[in-house]
C-alpha cells in the first residue's frame, strides 16, 4: 500500500432540515459576502432569503454578491473579492451549485491576497503574469458552503474550477486554506432542482467517486467511499429523476454527492475531468455533468486494459458482474435511465476538426490529473477518445 495523506478539516452538518442549524451554529466572523448563482433560483425558491434570514438570527450580517455564472470566471472572482473587500466582510459563505461554492472559495482567497486571481494558477498563462509562479502569501478567509444541487461535492473539498475565458482556460486549483470550515447539507434544498440538472449533477458525482477509485493515488479511505458512491448513485439517481419531490432519494443522493467530494480530497480526478475542462471551456454553456457523461463510454474504454480489476469492482458496485467490460453496461444503463442518453458534442457546437485543439487545451491546462491516471495519454489518445464519443453519439 502506498504512503498517503488524510485531510479533512471540513466540519460537516447534513440531514433533513440541516439548514435551520445556520441561525445557532458558530460563524467565523460577523459580515460574510454571500455567494449565489446570477440565474436567480436560490431568490425564485426561497433560499436566499431564509439564508439571510437564519444569518441575522445568529447576528450575522450579509452582502450579497449574485453574479456567478455555470462555469465561474476569474473576472467573477475579482469582482466578488473586490465587494467583498470594499464591504468589511470577515468569511464567505456559498449558496448554490458546485458554480458558487466553487467561486466562494476562489473569492475568499483573494479577500486575503492582493491582485488578481490568476495570477496565482500554476499553469499554462497563469505561469506567464508579471510575477510568474506567484504564491498566495495568505491562507484564504473562512469558507462556509451550502449546496442546493448534489453533484460536484465541493462542500467537503478544497478544489475551486474557474474559468479564463480570455484564453479558454478551465483549471481546478486548491490548497488547504480553500476547504470550507463549515458545510451545511440539506437535501430539501435540492427538491427544486430540475429533472435535467438532477441527472448531470449526479453524473457528474457519480465520475468523481469512480476517478478517484482508478487514480493512481488512490488509498483505502477513499476506495471504500468511493465504492459506496457508486452503489448509491446507481440505485438513486434514477429515482430522483423520475421522482423529483422523493425526499429519500434527494437524501441518497446528497449524501453521495458529499461522500465523492470527499473522494476528491482524499484521492483525484484523472484526465476525464482534463478533457471535460477543454471542452467547456472553449464552450461555457456546456453543462459540466453533460460533458464528462458524453465523453465517458470512449474514456472508460479506453482505460479498461490498464485497470480491469479496479473496473470489475465498480461494476460490482453498479449490480453487475464483476467484469471489467461490465462496468461499460452499468454505465451505459445508468445514463438511459437518467435520460442523458440523447446527449451530442455537436449539439453544444463541438466539431470533430477542433479535437487537436481541446487535447492540446487538457494537457496544457490541466496536465498534472494526466500524471494520476493508470495509463500513459498523450494527445492522440484524446483525439481518439473524442472521436469515439463523436461515433457512438452521431451513428
Amino acid at each position: 500500500m502506498r504512503p498517503f495523506r488524510w485531510y479533512m478539516p471540513t466540519c460537516l452538518h447534513f440531514g433533513v432540515d440541516a439548514l435551520d442549524l445556520l441561525s445557532r451554529l458558530p460563524l467565523p466572523g460577523k459580515k460574510a459576502l454571500l455567494v449565489t448563482g446570477a440565474g436567480g433560483s436560490a431568490r425564485r425558491f426561497g433560499h436566499l432569503e431564509r439564508v439571510l434570514a437564519l444569518l441575522e438570527e445568529n447576528a450575522c450580517k450579509a452582502v450579497v454578491f449574485d453574479k456567478i455564472h455555470p462555469n465561474p470566471t476569474s473576472t467573477q472572482v475579482d469582482e466578488g473579492a473586490m465587494l467583498a473587500r470594499e464591504e468589511g466582510c470577515e468569511f464567505v459563505l456559498g449558496l448554490g451549485g458546485g458554480s458558487s461554492l466553487d467561486a466562494s472559495k476562489s473569492i475568499a482567497l483573494m479577500l486575503s491576497n492582493e491582485g488578481a486571481y490568476w495570477d496565482y494558477m500554476p499553469t499554462a498563462t497563469g505561469k506567464n503574469t508579471v510575477e510568474k509562479n506567484k504564491v498566495p502569501k495568505h491562507p484564504a478567509k473562512p469558507i462556509v458552503a451550502i449546496p442546493t444541487t448534489s453533484g460536484t461535492g465541493s462542500e467537503t473539498d478544497p478544489w475551486t474550477v474557474i474559468t479564463r475565458l480570455e484564453s479558454h482556460e478551465k483549471l481546478g486549483w486548491g490548497c488547504d486554506s480553500t476547504f470550507p470550515q463549515l458545510a451545511i447539507v440539506d437535501p430539501k434544498l435540492m427538491l427544486s432542482v430540475p429533472v435535467a440538472m438532477t441527472a448531470m449533477t449526479g453524473m457528474d458525482a457519480f465520475f468523481h467517486a469512480v476517478e478517484a477509485y482508478l487514480a493512481t493515488c488512490h488509498q483505502p479511505g477513499c476506495d471504500a467511499l468511493a465504492l459506496d458512491v457508486v452503489a448509491r448513485i446507481a440505485k438513486w439517481l434514477p429515482r430522483a429523476v423520475e421522482k423529483p419531490q422523493d425526499v429519500e432519494a434527494r437524501t441518497q443522493m446528497a449524501w453521495a454527492a458529499t461522500e465523492a467530494g470527499i473522494c476528491e480530497s482524499l484521492s483525484s480526478c484523472i484526465s476525464h475531468h482534463s478533457l471535460e475542462h477543454a471542452l467547456s471551456a472553449f464552450h461555457p454553456e456546456l453543462p459540466h455533468g453533460a460533458g464528462l457523461t458524453m465523453l465517458s463510454s470512449a474514456y472508460f474504454s479506453s482505460l479498461l486494459p490498464a485497470v480491469p480489476e479496479r473496473m470489475a469492482e465498480l461494476a460490482r458496485a453498479m449490480g453487475q458482474k464483476a467484469q471489467a467490460e461490465a462496468f461499460l453496461v452499468g454505465l451505459k444503463k445508468l445514463i438511459f435511465e437518467v435520460g442523458l442518453e440523447g446527449l451530442k458534442l455537436s449539439d453544444y457546437g463541438i466539431r470533430p476538426e477542433a479535437f487537436p485543439v481541446l487535447a492540446k487545451n487538457a494537457f496544457d491546462v490541466m496536465g498534472f490529473l494526466f500524471k494520476l491516471t493508470p495509463m500513459k495519454q498523450d494527445e492522440n489518445a484524446l483525439i481518439h477518445i473524442l472521436q469515439q464519443a463523436w461515433r457512438e453519439q452521431e451513428e
